[in-house]
């Protein structure tokens, strides 16, 4: 279980990635390479959803290119913040929408066994609990429904992090999930055939500042409830430039990705009935607007 200091503020989350909804597309160089690199791997599986769910859909890349693969399916686009949804609606085209749905992955609206398809492109980084969120993948995906996704693993961010561990003793970046660990709880959910592998991505960058601004304008920058309350000083801001810089190579600033891709199956079977006061919408409720 992840430290109280570790833990994400869901509300920083939403509010970090509406204000970072304009400026997201101009810099998610990475986050459109891995999710291409996704949605090729579609192309394992022979399947033809009725209902196909982009959850953690951003401004749509994911939700797109479900609507151009699956023509006969209807597509759902669910993220947690409302500003994204509304450039996914804006970019899906004006020929065919896709059903949008503002809520947490961690308590999805939705029905049990209602989903073919569940696709998630770099959002299990934002869930506090992988119990939690991968048993409710296992409650609405459909018996035989298969799941795909990605996310970031332990070495992520790794040199803004060192170099932030020299200066203070504070949370400065958010925390990933080693791949094994993302396996084992894949298992415990109930789902199957679960297969994951990893790939290792670095950007690079001229200048710190440079770097710092595109984390902040992908809405990535820490959200944990351990992060520094108040405004970085000078003299600890030029510690943390000192330690990055002493990091360069070939005149460039590192910046690494630890990518995981994973997927796997809901079994075919009885599936348990939830109890409790929660509303479940069906998905034939929603409405393409």
């Amino acid at each position: 279980m992840d430290k109280p200091q570790q833990q994400l503020d869901k509300r920083q989350v939403r509010i970090a990635f509406n204000r970072a909804a304009d400026s997201y597309d101009g810099v998610a160089v990475l986050q459109r390479e891995v999710g291409e690199r996704l949605l090729e791997r579609l192309e394992l599986i022979r399947l033809e959803p009725q209902w196909a769910l982009d959850l953690g859909a951003g401004t749509g890349q994911i939700t797109r290119g479900l609507l151009k693969r699956y023509r006969g399916s209807r597509v759902v686009a669910l993220d947690l913040a409302e500003a994204m949804l509304t450039h996914t609606r804006r970019s899906a085209g004006w020929w065919r929408r896709p059903r949008l749905v503002c809520a947490d992955a961690e308590q999805l609206p939705l029905a049990d066994a209602s989903v073919d398809l569940l696709v998630s492109n770099l959002t299990l980084q934002w869930c506090n609990s992988l119990e939690q969120t991968f048993a409710e993948f296992r409650r609405v995906l459909r018996p035989g429904g298969a799941l795909f996704f990605t996310t970031f693993g332990p070495d992520t961010l790794r040199e803004l992090r060192e170099s932030w561990a020299e200066v203070d003793g504070h949370s400065h970046t958010n925390r990933f999930i080693d791949l094994h660990d993302i396996g084992d709880a894949l298992v415990r959910a109930g789902l199957a055939e679960p297969v994951m592998d990893m790939e290792m991505l670095t950007l690079t960058y001229r200048e710190l500042p440079t770097l710092v601004r595109e984390i902040k304008e992908l809405g990535a920058h820490n959200v944990t409830r351990g992060r520094a309350r108040s405004l970085t000083g000078r003299a600890r801001w030029r510690a943390f430039e000192q330690a990055y810089e002493s990091r360069r190579r070939d005149g460039v600033l590192p910046l690494s990705y630890e990518v995981i891709y994973g997927h796997a199956w809901a079994p075919t079977g009885v599936r348990q009935q939830r109890s409790g006061d929660e509303v479940r919408v069906p998905l034939d409720m929603l409405k393409g607007r």
